[in-house]
């Protein structure tokens, strides 16, 4: 049974402008830039230094604790291991690569048959992803080796995210049309980790042949079936989608484990079948790259650590670019710099022109209360801008600002057009610092 979530909206999809292109794989720049941190949690320490020789898959950056490794997208040689430009804003120590396009393979790298995938142990399994430097590629970057491991004996219900629901972004659309089967084949790995034998992929009814793709990839009695939802944004927000397919609320301040849901990405389940049967590390992901300017939109397999600013010269842009968005238009980082480059996380690039263009010089809110009816989190978005205006920490803290998902909803349907998400994300850095001051 499918539950709809409380408010959400409706934004024109614009997923046409690429839903239909192929994947292509992206010519390897000559020049790549692995930033350390591509991941939640501590940034990777580099494994190599300038002049050194780099091969395909290596690694070349890890870390203790909540960490998982950087690889070497191409063989090379390092030019550099200095800050650069990140999609996040801000500089990154990043390891810069030449690329020799040899594509020579780090020896190290080793196929699986199914026999031996068969003895490997859950532990094995996880060291396996957490060694590929998997992580959460639907833009949250959480280690997946770790939500693994803190989700045993905890979690009964396995989700698979093929929502999608941010406009533009077709990029696990043409993932389960092209590769259902290594999907389908991570997602076996996960069920054998967690200890389950059934498992839901939800998938929104804007994507037929998706859907359709998965559902002759499954085999009988696999106990794998595909959740059809309708579309609606942001469908694809964790704790939505486990209200949409088990009904389960996940408890402010909880994680899915809480109501014994765990939640992977379709471009993740992927990567787990490359890591476990191939032996390959997440060094390659699938990027929408798409806008009302660009003038052959693409789906391209790009390299990590290829600029920005390489796959806009691919595409082309019939304008001047108001705005390049890491991500889509709802949720996505406008860039300071193009020089950026893709990382784990960027599922898209968006390039939009001056008619998106809806900023302001002044704002003032009518308390029309239409952010709070489509707040998926049953927030009140007047009250918690009016308190961060002021800034009220306590006020932030009753009207439970740091529950909120920054899904841009409420900015979306505010008719006075004020930046709310900006508000918001601003408050919860004044929260986070007044607790970082009470440690102290």
């Amino acid at each position: 049974m499918a539950f709809s979530f409380f408010g959400g909206i409706h934004p024109n999809e614009n997923k046409w402008y690429a839903c239909d292109k192929a994947v292509q794989d992206f010519p390897e720049p000559d020049l790549l830039v692995i930033p350390m941190s591509q991941h939640i949690g501590a940034p990777c320490k580099p494994l190599v230094k300038k002049g050194d020789t780099v091969t395909v898959g290596q690694k070349i950056g890890d870390n203790e604790g909540l960490c998982v490794p950087v690889h070497a997208s191409v063989s090379g040689v390092v030019k550099a291991v200095e800050a650069r430009p990140h999609s996040n804003g801000t500089m990154v120590l990043s390891v810069v690569i030449e690329n020799d396009h040899q594509d020579t393979l780090c020896p190290e790298i080793q196929g699986r048959t199914q026999e031996q995938v068969d003895a490997l142990t859950a532990e094995e399994l996880m060291n396996i992803i957490r060694e590929a430097g998997i992580v959460g590629m639907g833009g949250a970057t959480f280690p997946t080796h770790v939500k693994l491991s803190s989700g045993i004996g905890k979690v009964d219900t396995i989700i698979v995210n093929v929502s999608e629901c941010e406009p533009y972004i077709v990029a696990d659309d043409r993932l389960c049309r092209e590769f259902p089967n290594e999907l389908l084949s991570g997602l076996k790995v996960v069920m054998k980790i967690l200890g389950l034998q059934k498992a839901h992929i939800a998938i929104e009814d804007n994507k037929p042949e998706a859907a359709q793709a998965l559902r002759e990839a499954i085999e009988n009695g696999s106990g794998i079936t595909v959740d059809v939802l309708p579309a609606k944004y942001p469908q694809g927000a964790e704790k939505q989608l486990i209200y949409a397919i088990t009904g389960r609320e996940v408890p402010s301040g909880g994680l899915p484990a809480a109501v014994g849901c765990a939640v992977f990405n379709a471009a993740t389940c992927k990567a787990i079948h490359d890591a476990v049967y191939n032996g390959m590390p997440l060094i390659r992901r699938i990027v929408t790259v798409s806008g009302d300017v660009v003038m052959e939109p693409k789906n391209l397999m790009v390299p990590i650590g290829t600029a920005i600013n390489d796959l806009l010269e691919a595409v082309g842009h019939s304008e001047n670019p108001y705005k390049v968005l890491s991500g889509g238009p709802m949720m996505g980082v406008a860039q300071f710099d193009l020089r950026a480059p893709i990382i784990k996380g960027s599922n898209a690039i968006t390039i939009l022109g001056k008619n998106n263009r809806y900023m302001v010089d002044s704002w003032n809110c009518i308390r029309c209360g239409k952010c709070i009816n489509v707040c998926p989190m049953h927030l009140m978005p007047v009250m918690m801008h009016r308190a961060r205006r002021e800034d009220d920490l306590e006020g932030l803290k009753k009207y439970n600002v740091m529950d909120c998902i920054e899904c841009g909803c409420c900015a979306y349907t505010c008719p006075a057009r004020i930046p709310l998400v900006q508000s918001f994300r601003a408050a919860k850095q004044l929260l986070r610092d007044e607790a970082a001051r009470a440690k102290k």
